[in-house]
């Protein structure tokens, strides 16, 4: 039990790709929905972006961006 750390087999990273210009968007309502996220932009350019969630909150996370008003592209 030494040096482990609690609940990291949890972590789920969710790579996509949005239309750059709803990045900002795509933050607010993931913050807006009770955090089941969090989401970092790793190339603005291109619109990538990360989104760290959980494995307990990501079926609620999917169905949310199934639902958003664009298109985001989930990568493997």
């Amino acid at each position: 039990m030494k040096n482990m750390i609690p609940f990291a087999d949890s972590d789920v990273i969710i790579k996509a790709q949005i239309p750059r210009s709803e990045i900002q968007m795509l933050c607010k309502y993931v913050e807006g929905l009770g955090h089941l996220g969090v989401v970092t932009t790793t190339d603005r350019h291109a619109g990538e972006v990360l989104i760290q969630t959980t494995k307990y909150t990501w079926p609620d996370l999917k169905k949310a961006l199934a639902a958003m008003p664009f298109t985001i592209d989930l990568r493997d």
